[in-house]
C-alpha cells in the first residue's frame, strides 16, 4: 500500500511538472486573471489528487484541460466576468539570444498573428492555441471542446488559413511598396 501511494505520490507530481504553466497559460487566456488562474488549476490538481488513476491515464491531457475549462467556465459564470488577457500579460516562455533584426521581424509577424487571431471566432482561436500553443492532439481538444474531430479539423485549418492569407497579403504588401 505504501508503495502504491508513492508510486501515485510521484505520477502526481510529474504531471503537476508537466502540465501546472500549460494549464496555467490556457485558464489565464480564458480569465484574463494570473490569480484566478492559478486557483483554478489548483482545484484540477485537486481534483487529480481525487480521480481514479486508471480512468484517466490514457487520455489525460484532454482529462485536464476538460476539468480546467469546465472550472474555469463555472467560475467565470459565476462572477458574471469574460475577460481575455492581452499575450503580453500571459508568462512568456523564455526567448533564446536573437539579434535585433530577427528579433524585430518576428515580433512583427508575432503582433500580426496575435491580432489575426483576435479576429478568429472563440472555437477556432481557443482549437489553434490548444492546438499549437499547448500541442494538445485533434482528439484530446475534441475531447476538451466537446465537438467532434472533424470540427477540431475545421476549426484549425480555417484558423491557419486566414492566418496563412493574412500573413501572404501583409507580405506582398510589403514587397511592393
Amino acid at each position: 500500500m505504501v508503495d502504491s501511494e508513492a508510486s501515485r505520490a510521484e505520477w502526481i507530481e510529474a504531471v503537476l511538472e508537466r502540465y501546472e504553466r500549460p494549464l496555467l497559460r490556457y485558464v489565464c487566456r480564458m480569465t484574463g486573471d494570473v490569480e484566478l488562474a492559478r486557483d483554478v488549476v489548483q482545484d484540477t490538481f485537486l481534483k487529480l489528487c481525487k480521480a481514479d488513476r486508471e480512468n484517466i491515464e490514457g487520455r489525460l491531457a484532454a482529462w485536464l484541460y476538460t476539468v480546467c475549462r469546465n472550472r474555469a467556465l463555472d467560475v467565470l459564470k459565476k462572477e458574471g466576468r469574460m475577460g481575455r488577457v492581452s499575450e503580453s500579460r500571459v508568462a512568456a516562455e523564455p526567448s533564446k539570444a536573437r539579434g535585433p533584426g530577427e528579433m524585430a521581424a518576428l515580433s512583427e509577424v508575432h503582433d500580426l498573428i496575435i491580432e489575426v487571431l483576435e479576429e478568429l471566432s472563440e472555437e477556432q482561436r481557443e482549437a489553434f492555441r490548444l492546438k499549437f500553443q499547448d500541442q494538445l492532439t485533434y482528439r484530446e481538444i475534441s475531447q476538451v471542446l466537446g465537438v467532434s474531430l472533424g470540427s477540431v479539423s475545421k476549426l484549425i485549418s480555417t484558423a491557419l488559413g486566414t492566418i496563412r492569407d493574412r500573413l501572404r497579403t501583409s507580405y506582398d504588401l510589403a514587397q511592393e511598396g
